[in-house]
């Protein structure tokens, strides 16, 4: 079994509904934060390293691009 709990003042609370026996052992695994960097995540996702790649900024786009997209793309009015 496994569940997400969290830590008040140093004391493990267990969801409601988990009821564990008195003197059980259990085993606890603290993921350590820098261990898991931007790259590694990027590495085993291709769907995210590809968004990552898109998502630069365009500073050569002009600045109400996202606004006046339609204008620049298909010369829609500009919005005010």
């Amino acid at each position: 079994m496994t569940c997400t709990v969290k830590v008040e003042n140093g004391i493990i609370l267990l969801p409601s509904g988990v009821k564990l026996p008195d003197g059980m052992e259990v085993q606890l695994i603290i993921p350590d934060a820098a261990t898991v960097s931007k790259e590694s995540v990027l590495k085993e996702d291709p769907f995210l390293a590809a968004v990552e790649k898109l998502a630069k900024p365009r500073p050569h786009w002009p600045a109400d691009y996202a606004l006046n997209h339609g204008h620049y793309v298909s010369g829609e009015p500009k919005k005010p």
